[in-house]
């Protein structure tokens, strides 16, 4: 007031238009209280007290030079107050008060000109400023900045030009670049409105985002009508984006979407509302690609979204309503990483520049350096955790964007702010849909267009956001139809639209009811009655993409050096993994250090009862580190995963970079275990091995956690699971129950159940006693001497006997009963394999060894074959028994102490009891046609039926495949590698998790 006031009184002093401009001025901006106040101000500033003589009472004196030094130190107290775009508010009503007598004398236009060069503003912005606030002719209004809307053909050579109904006078718009603002002023006399009030011809108005001027006839002139021209010139790619009769129904048979269809090109800013239930997210996942409509089509430049992805990979940008920030990592590097994923082109230097400016430009460059953080241990505030949330889509540009609900949970300021940079981004060609809830009056007015649903997925409006709450309150023939938004303060209250919409009936006595005045399908028909739906010009061109993946093994460094840093950065988190392995070890082993002398504190490794219980627990540690370390990997990655989607990003890198670094802690993790707890048993010269089978056991978990993290879509249903994956791997492990004393329903006689031939936890098991019994130092070096003594052994003890016995009952037995034939085929059928185990001691009467040829003759036959069997074997078992006597004499000979130590800190007497099954009161069984070895597994070299079998007993010493045979250690890893790789192929292809998801539609199909 001030400042009007100081240049009003110069030259002659005010003019009564002047005064009544500021007083309309005032009334529109204040209360009548504050009004008064204001313009009593005004008056004493833009008069003299100071009269000379003899002159009449309001004749001013000029006191320039004072005025002047007023003036001067009021602006710059201004220009530490405003902001760019106040002061251009300022400056163009300093143009409008002179304008208002359009008195524009040299001393007052010197004092606008002083006042803009304080406010530093352009000089050919103040200077458009200056021609559009004091020319009515548009001829002298033909700027580069400057649109005119009239009913005239005319054509200018800079200004921009729109010719719509039969006004007699000219609406002319001035746009000021560098404060991102626009005017408009019209100078004829018919009735125009600005989103629903009267223009008053002779004032100049501000024109907001969001607003629309209604003229006499044709359509109104939007704000994004406004601001598309001026941006036609500008290199802004173009797109046209098309929803045609969308419908969507869920797999529960609930419709989600009717009837959608949306025309849209680059730089608008389209909101999408509705209430709780309406389909806001299911219309923007369908919108985005997300889910695929059951009826209707998506285009954009004519490519089909759903059918023809690849023509508009790297198009679409998505950013859900949750964070997508890893929370170990710094604001900086959580972009960083994301702009690496996006341009493999871009050099190291470009790349940081980049996210720096990126950065800045979203008020963040600050706070660059600090953690993330989840929303329960914030490190930045809210606000910024959505800016940085944008900035990850925002640094790749884009040429489409869906956000889901920006503002949700943010602050009022922080929420203009996120919907600023929206607006922003639209600006430059973008198209942006944004679902929102609960906009304020500034940000729903951001919006070019408003697409609002109604329960059930019925689209109830599609236009001007300014015009909606006018088009429903014509629709609910209110009184005051015409007018959108407060006339005073201009606001405009979204919150009435939904008022309207789900407004009940109420009954006679003044109560409302819970039936709607007005259903969604009646306003879905007022929709199609009443709303035109847009049309754009279809683009044929390729969609503008703004992305270039790196290869393979560039995504594979950069996933691997992302979730590294985001691991390390988490202190707690290494520690616990690091410490907590050789922790266990420590009292695992040292709980079970058992010494058998109570009176004696030698600790001796081959009186430990527990080792065999040690190996299996060491398993078990193995399968939990290793599932637990992995159990949230995928799950926590699954919202970055969904926006990653977008980017077309290789899964398989991902998942390698993942499994790498898991399968590096596990390694850590069972080394320190295996050290720890080996060396306080005082197992000695199998550290690798025991490391090796722990280690694949482990990585085998890793998949297997992948697997359920990438499955289930909740954290407690994995940790709930892990039992589930535990307990059979424990049952089946072959330590806590023996194979032959489980159901008879999984059992096999002769060979590993089948049901544990898939558990990672048999093999290493299996592996570890075979290997710590064959291959220890004590044992080594005679076990195939006692392999041969133990296998001649068992023939002369029970095997021989026992055919000798079914000899003697056939002779004796009916030959028309069941027996009799049995025994007659076991006969066949094991003198046939010793026909191949002893070559050289021939048989000729296996052809009458039949049902009806078996005599006393052949019986004679096979008692001198058993014998030359039992001859055969005895001379084995007495070559290997003198072989073993005499090593062992010899050892304990030359040093029987030295003999003795190796004996107690290598060879195990529990294990021994294990893998010869030295207690078990069956030493052989009978299988229908097969006598099956119990005793001394460890010494049963397997008999493969085919080239290819590979299925043995529990504690071979040996397993075969392919005609060749294999160290049981190594197999069975190799076999638990294997399964490994076929669980790897099951986590890329996400079977488990199709697996279910079939069978939940399968069920929901029943129902």
């Amino acid at each position: 007031m001030q400042l009007f006031g100081l240049i009003a009184k110069q030259d002659g002093g005010v003019e009564a238009n002047e005064t009544e401009y500021v007083r309309t001025f005032l009334e529109q901006q204040l209360n009548a209280e504050a009004v008064e106040e204001y313009y009593s101000l005004f008056l004493k500033f833009s008069k003299d007290s100071k009269l000379g003589k003899g002159e009449p009472e309001g004749k001013v004196k000029l006191t320039s030079m004072k005025d002047s030094v007023k003036i001067l130190g009021i602006c710059k107290k201004i220009n530490k107050q405003l902001n760019k775009e106040q002061k251009v508010v300022v400056l163009l009503r300093l143009y409008e008060l002179v304008n208002a007598d359009r008195k524009f004398t040299e001393q007052r236009m010197a004092i606008i000109n002083t006042v803009a060069d304080v406010f530093k503003l352009p000089k050919e912005e103040i200077e458009a400023i200056e021609t559009y606030t004091v020319n009515n002719a548009v001829q002298e209004l033909d700027l580069e900045d400057v649109l005119i809307v009239n009913h005239h053909t005319d054509e200018f050579t800079k200004a921009k030009h729109i010719q719509s109904g039969e006004l007699d006078g000219d609406v002319l718009i001035l746009r000021v670049n560098s404060a991102g603002l626009y005017f408009v002023r019209y100078t004829g006399n018919q009735d125009l409105f600005l989103n629903g009030l009267l223009i008053n011809n002779r004032r100049i108005y501000l024109f907001p985002k969001g607003s629309f001027i209604k003229l006499p006839k044709g359509q109104p002139v939007y704000y994004t009508d406004v601001v598309s021209r001026f941006m036609s010139d500008s290199s802004v790619s173009k797109i046209s984006y098309e929803v045609k009769d969308v419908g969507f129904q869920f797999k529960t048979g609930g419709i989600g979407l009717r009837n959608v269809n949306i025309s849209e090109e680059q730089g608008k800013l389209i909101g999408i509302m509705g209430a709780s239930g309406a389909g806001k997210t299911t219309l923007l996942n369908v919108l985005c690609g997300n889910e695929t409509p059951t009826a209707g089509e998506v285009l954009i430049n004519s490519y089909s979204l759903h059918r023809e992805r690849d023509k508009v990979e790297g198009v679409i940008g998505y950013i859900p309503q949750d964070d997508l920030l890893i929370e170990e990592l710094t604001v900086y590097e959580n972009l960083y990483y994301n702009a690496k994923l996006c341009f493999k082109d871009k050099g190291e230097a470009e790349i940081e520049e980049m996210v720096n400016n990126t950065l800045t430009s979203l008020g963040l460059y600050e706070r660059r350096n600090l953690k993330v953080g989840s929303p329960l241990n914030k490190m930045i505030s809210g606000g910024q955790r959505k800016r940085l949330n944008i900035a990850l889509e925002l640094i790749r540009e884009p040429g489409i964007l869906f956000v889901d609900e920006p503002t949700s949970g943010l602050s009022s300021r922080d929420s203009e702010n996120v919907m600023n940079l929206l607006r922003e981004l639209a600006l430059k060609g973008k198209l942006i849909f944004v679902v929102i809830h609960q906009p304020s009056s500034d940000i729903y007015k951001m919006f070019d267009k408003m697409y609002i649903l109604d329960t059930g997925g019925y689209p109830v409006y599609y236009g001007n956001p300014s015009e909606s709450l006018i088009y429903f309150k014509r629709l609910d023939a209110q009184i005051n139809s015409d007018q959108g938004e407060c006339g005073t303060c201009g606001n405009l209250n979204p919150e009435l639209i939904f008022n309207i919409i789900d407004a009940n009936v109420i009954d006679e006595y003044g109560n409302y009811t819970n039936k709607r005045k007005t259903s969604p399908e009646e306003w879905h028909e007022h929709y199609k009655e009443n709303i035109e739906l847009p049309q754009v010009e279809q683009v044929n061109s390729t969609p503008p993409k703004s992305l270039n993946i790196p290869s393979w093994f560039k995504q594979f460094f950069i996933y691997t050096l992302r979730d590294f840093k985001s691991k390390i950065s988490n202190t707690q988190y290494i520690l616990l993994n690091l410490l907590e392995a050789p922790f266990l070890g420590f009292i695992l082993a040292y709980l079970i250090r058992y010494i058998v002398d109570p009176e004696s504190d030698i600790y001796v490794f081959r009186e430990n009862e527990n080792i065999a219980p040690y190996i299996f627990m060491g398993i078990i540690v193995a399968l939990f580190f290793g599932l637990i370390i992995s159990a949230e990997e995928i799950f926590k990655d699954a919202k970055i995963l969904k926006r990653e989607k977008f980017l077309n990003l290789s899964r398989s890198s991902y998942l390698a970079s993942k499994i790498l670094i898991l399968f590096v802690m596990s390694a850590i993790q069972m080394t320190l275990f295996v050290v720890v707890a080996n060396s306080i048993l005082g197992i000695k010269g199998m550290n690798f091995e025991f490391w090796l089978a722990l280690f694949s056991v482990s990585a085998f978990a890793n998949i297997l956690g992948l697997i359920l993290s990438a499955s289930f879509n909740s954290i407690v249903t994995i940790y709930i699971l892990i039992p589930l994956v535990m307990i059979p791997q424990m049952v089946l492990g072959g330590a806590m129950f023996t194979f032959d004393k489980l159901n008879k329903d999984f059992t096999s006689v002769d060979k590993v159940p089948l049901v544990a031939e898939v558990m990672p936890s048999r093999y290493i098991y299996e592996g570890l006693i075979v290997h710590q019994y064959k291959h220890n130092n004590f044992k080594k070096n005679i076990f195939k001497v006692e392999l041969q003594q133990s296998s001649a052994d068992f023939k002369n003890v029970y095997y021989l006997p026992e055919l000798e016995e079914i000899i003697d009952n056939c002779r004796i037995a009916d030959k028309s009963s069941k027996g009799f034939s049995d025994d007659i085929a076991l006969l066949r059928n094991e003198l046939s394999k010793e026909q191949k185990r002893v070559p050289s001691i021939e048989f000729i009467g296996m052809d009458k060894l039949t049902v009806n040829e078996f005599n006393e003759q052949v019986a004679s036959d096979v008692k001198v074959y058993i014998e030359q069997l039992k001859n055969h074997y005895r001379d084995l078992f007495n070559t290997a028994d003198n072989t073993i006597n005499r090593f062992m004499s010899d050892n304990i000979r030359n040093n029987k102490d030295r003999f003795n130590a190796i004996r107690d800190a290598y060879f195990n007497e529990s294990i021994s009891d294990i893998v010869r099954k030295t207690f078990d009161k069956n030493k052989m069984l009978r299988d229908g046609d097969k006598l099956i070895q119990v005793v001394d597994p460890i010494y049963q070299i397997p008999e493969p039926e085919t080239a290819i079998s590979f299925r043995t007993h529990f504690f071979a010493p040996q397993k075969h495949f392919a005609g060749h045979f294999f160290d049981t250690l190594w197999f069975n890893i190799m076999v638990v590698w294997l399964l490994t790789i076929l669980m790897y192929i099951a986590l890329y292809f996400d079977l488990l998790k199709r697996s279910l998801d079939f069978f939940g539609e399968l069920k929901l199909f029943k129902k």
